[in-house]
């Protein structure tokens, strides 16, 4: 994309990604992605507020040179991350004289990742002032969202917050601001799930910090611009602090049926009682849908054969992904087929310790499901369901 104007001598240069499909070799990404950068010039300096992916950096230099930048005073590093640091050296050839301006966390990060020198990188502390001329940036510390370096830049006069990875969504879009909410919803509670759920308990901190600031924009690094930053602000808010919901995820795999017969059986067990089910087989479900349906549960139910002698690969992926992103779960079970003894249970229970969960007594058999044990699920369904009218979610 070429350059765009978000206030007067205020631009995004950075590029639009159509075609990458995965991050990290981990994290699906459906709509493509993009990687934000943001010119801003001043009476006396110009700034860089991040840079892009290496993969990018052609993109940024075309953009530079679109607007006749012959000079960078300071290139601000929010994040050491390489899709947001990558082009630096790049950036630092092209203009030898820019200094480097990043928290002192992320000095060495840069120094370790891309060979930054340390002469070239000025630290900054929390609330510390940089004047451009007419236009003056305010550093803000936010460590954890979603590495410990991380931090926000703010341009008092524009009243326009840089937040990095907070906030942002992985949209690959001609839009340079949000214009359609629901769809940005889905890719911000997306990349909340993915990305920032793990530091669920810092996020209201940092929720608070800003909230004195005057911010008419909301300029992330991922994703479209926020004109309207109370609806961002609002849903996350509500993501890490509202009550989780009258909801149960169900993860599952099947090898030969048995399982399946029981999740199918379960799964109208619990609807009828009013309760949603998000079901996910794991041999063919997007990891980041799982995450998203984590955000709101209230309840997690595995369902696993048994091999050899713990659960499925696939089943022990997902229990470990609830696991490290932390969502708000207040209660967890099992249901599964077995075909000789082992520790299936076990092993699950063992991959959870960061979930503080109330675990409801399981129900895992002994090959196909017979009538007794369909009578355990529906006792099963029915103890989810008192939990969840306790909990006032049902």
């Amino acid at each position: 994309m070429k350059p765009r104007m978000l206030k007067e001598n205020v631009h995004s240069v950075g590029a639009v990604d159509w075609d990458r499909r995965l991050f990290d070799e981990l994290i699906p990404l459906p709509d493509g992605t993009s990687y934000n950068s943001y010119l801003i010039k001043s009476g006396e300096k110009t700034a860089l507020i991040d840079t892009v992916d290496p993969t990018m950096t052609a993109v940024l230099m075309r953009n530079l040179d679109e607007l006749n930048i012959r000079k960078i005073d300071y290139v601000i590093a929010n994040h050491a991350e390489q899709d947001h640091s990558g082009s630096l050296p790049a950036v630092l050839s092209r203009f030898p004289e820019a200094t480097v301006v990043c928290t002192p966390k992320c000095k060495p990060m840069l120094t370790d990742l891309l060979l930054i020198p340390e002469h070239k990188i000025k630290a900054v502390e929390d609330g510390e002032i940089l004047s451009l001329g007419d236009k003056t940036l305010e550093f803000i510390h936010a460590p954890w969202v979603h590495w410990p370096e991380t931090m926000f830049t703010y341009l008092r006069e524009d009243r326009i917050l840089f937040t990095c990875d907070f906030f942002g969504s992985h949209l690959a879009t001609t839009d340079l601001y949000v214009t359609n909410e629901a769809a940005v919803y889905e890719g911000a509670k997306r990349y909340y799930a993915e990305i920032m759920m793990p530091f669920r308990s810092v996020i209201p901190k940092h929720l608070e910090r800003i909230k004195p600031l005057q911010i008419d924009i909301i300029a992330t690094s991922h994703g479209p611009i926020y004109g309207r930053p109370k609806f961002i602000i609002d849903a996350y808010t509500d993501w890490v602090m509202g009550e989780p919901k009258n909801i149960v995820v169900l993860p599952y795999t099947s090898m030969h049926g048995s399982t399946r017969a029981m999740v199918e059986y379960f799964v109208d067990a619990l609807a009828v009682r009013g309760i949603t089910v998000k079901q996910f087989d794991m041999a063919r479900s997007d990891i980041g849908k799982l995450a998203m349906a984590l955000v709101d549960a209230a309840t997690i139910v595995v369902g696993t054969p048994q091999v050899l002698f713990g659960p499925h690969p696939n089943v022990a992926h997902a229990v470990f992904l609830a696991n490290v992103l932390h969502p708000k779960l207040k209660f967890a079970s099992v249901i599964g087929s077995y075909g000789w003894g082992g520790k299936m249970l076990e092993q699950i229970t063992a991959m959870i310790p960061n979930l503080k969960l109330e675990l409801i007594p399981p129900v895992v058999i002994k090959g196909y499901p017979k009538e007794e044990d369909y009578k355990a699920l529906e006792r099963l369904a029915q103890a989810i369901f008192e939990k969840h009218k306790e909990s006032h979610l049902a």
